[in-house]
């Protein structure tokens, strides 16, 4: 699953045509972020549009399901296009979540253990995602999720899809709206370039937010 992820770097190439800076400082500079708040997505506005990055609500309830639907924050990738909830903006409302990392908790004899997934290049991640429209000219989203792969399987048996860095584009085809033809020309990150680290136990509250979150805790397994 992904429930809670870290965005503090500069923005690279890929998002620095796409938004004035000032957005990416507004949304940015995070290192505990939490569901229930707005977080940095890039999407299209309508097929026309050209990409952007906007403010988006996470958690997933669009405008047309009524205050009293479900609002998850992630989407599983194998109800995509099964569930009536996800399929249009499976089709249409494709988004890109940039994160530096995302924490998972790792069950231990002593409570969960929080881990930091990351790159191990530590460039930016792209998280697969899917927007609505929310109601007052904003949006919500949901981060999808798949079975996880390489290192992330240490901690999870879920992990945000994360897209490989030349599928960026491609995500966000308005032209691509069938399965078969978004997987064939999107591909997933090589599980092989993830790694991860135990951290402080302070990530556990959403209002500690600060650079200390992601260092290796050496005392986690002690």
């Amino acid at each position: 699953m992904c429930g809670r992820f870290a965005i503090y770097s500069d923005p690279p190439p890929p998002l620095q045509r796409l938004s004035p800076r000032e957005m990416w400082e507004l949304l940015t500079g995070r290192y505990n972020v939490a569901p229930g708040t707005w977080i940095a997505g890039v999407r299209r506005r309508d097929d026309d549009a050209a990409p952007t990055l906007d403010r988006l609500w996470w958690g997933y309830r669009p405008s047309w399901a009524g205050p009293d639907a479900p609002q998850p924050i992630n989407a599983r990738v194998e109800k995509l296009t099964s569930s009536r909830y996800y399929q249009a903006a499976f089709k249409h409302h494709r988004c890109v979540i940039p994160a530096d990392g995302w924490y998972e908790w790792l069950p231990m004899p002593g409570g969960k253990e929080p881990h930091f997934l990351c790159r191990s290049d530590r460039k930016m991640l792209w998280l697969a995602g899917i927007w609505a429209d929310y109601g007052d000219d904003a949006a919500c989203c949901a981060i999808i999720t798949e079975p996880a792969r390489g290192c992330a399987a240490d901690i999870h048996d879920r992990m945000p899809l994360v897209l490989a860095d030349d599928s960026f584009d491609d995500w966000l085809d308005p032209e691509l709206q069938e399965r078969e033809a978004i997987r064939s020309a999107v591909h997933h990150l090589d599980g092989a370039l993830l790694t991860h680290w135990p951290v402080s136990r302070r990530v556990n509250r959403p209002a500690n937010d600060d650079a200390s979150l992601i260092e290796p805790d050496d005392n986690a397994r002690a």
